[in-house]
């Protein structure tokens, strides 16, 4: 009795230790996957001054989203003196999460945010968040914004320089091209016009300031006045880029093309001339064709009344009407009869009438 009892006991003390042993050991089993799952991640956020939650760390895991994207980026703002604290307006780990699920690089977003930071530039994390959801490139815009960017207009060829080309008052054509320093507004960046609007606008306004000079060697003595014209225009009105400069980069003499168009005016009036000319010949050989026929119509008319004389004769002759036809048609052919008239108180000598 007395062994069983001790055996008895044993197994009672003996259960809760082995389940008190088990659970400790699941536990140690949990806080080792934890510290090797996210641990690193939190030590790294913690260390750094980043303040990221355990729990977020595992919302990330549960939601595919990297971890070190989200630790990489709260570490960066801290270090660099930006606010990440979850207060209106700061880089949260909620808000970079979400920004990551809506297809945003929080990377470049934070790059961005510093790089304005140290260059004066107002730009905070909703502005450049949505530029960069927008698809545009929001580092590359805060670096053009700090060292501006040369645009060529026209943009160059695959194997040659293109040219703009532009036509003064005196029909002197003009090749030029020139460069156009740009630097991006942020505050416009979202919904502005691009590049290619730029190139456009630059393009027209040279071929007009061009246009309007009485004479190239104007523009030739001072290429300047055309593009100080031309940044005048405010150019750069509902784009994403504010233009800093345009600097006339090189200049040709093309053709004559009012010379040419003199030329190909003359040309096509000898043409037309050439053209009523002939058609005036054509209607002169027509018109001789016509005479020359009615000619041909009257001698076969003729020769159709003395082709009727005969007959006409003969009817004559059975009418006996041709005493009397010959006698009045015989009439004027008949010598006069010359009598001879005395004057009185003359004597005899005859007068002739």
């Amino acid at each position: 009795m007395e062994s069983n009892s001790i055996y008895f006991f044993a197994i009672s003390w003996t259960m809760p230790l082995l389940i008190v042993g088990i659970l400790t050991a699941l536990m140690v089993v949990v806080v080792v996957f934890v510290a090797m799952k996210w641990g690193v991640y939190w030590l790294q956020a913690y260390s750094s001054g980043a303040e990221v939650r355990l729990s977020s760390l595992i919302a990330m895991t549960l939601l595919g989203i990297k971890h070190s994207t989200i630790v990489d980026a709260k570490v960066m703002g801290r270090q660099a003196g930006l606010r990440i604290d979850a207060d209106e307006g700061g880089m949260s780990t909620a808000r970079l999460m979400s920004h990551v699920l809506a297809g945003g690089d929080v990377s470049h977003v934070i790059r961005a945010i510093i790089a304005a930071d140290r260059a004066g530039i107002q730009l905070d994390y909703d502005r450049a968040a949505a530029i960069d959801l927008a698809g545009r490139d929001v580092l590359s815009a805060v670096q053009t914004s700090i060292l501006p960017q040369v645009i060529r207009c026209p943009p160059d060829l695959q194997n040659s320089r293109a040219t703009l080309s532009a036509i003064a008052r005196n029909g002197v054509e003009l090749k030029v091209s020139a460069r156009v320093t740009v630097r991006t507004n942020l505050n416009q960046l979202i919904g502005g016009a691009t590049e290619e609007t730029i190139i456009a606008r630059v393009g027209q306004g040279i071929i007009t300031a061009i246009g309007l000079a009485d004479n190239h060697m104007d523009v030739l003595a001072k290429p300047s006045q055309i593009a100080k014209n031309v940044l005048d225009r405010g150019l750069d009105a509902s784009t994403a880029f504010e233009i800093v400069s345009i600097d006339i980069a090189n200049i040709e003499v093309g053709a004559n093309i009012g010379a040419r168009l003199q030329i190909d005016q003359a040309n096509a009036d000898t043409r037309i001339a050439q053209a009523h000319a002939e058609g005036r010949r054509a209607e002169a050989v027509a018109e001789t064709q016509v005479m020359r026929a009615k000619v041909v119509e009257r001698r076969s008319q003729y020769v159709l009344s003395e082709a009727l004389i005969p007959s006409a004769i003969a009817e004559a002759f059975r009418q006996n009407a041709w005493d009397a036809v010959t006698e009045k048609a015989l009439q004027p052919l008949k010598p006069k009869v010359i009598k001879p008239v005395t004057k009185r108180g003359f004597g005899n000598e005859p007068t002739y009438n």
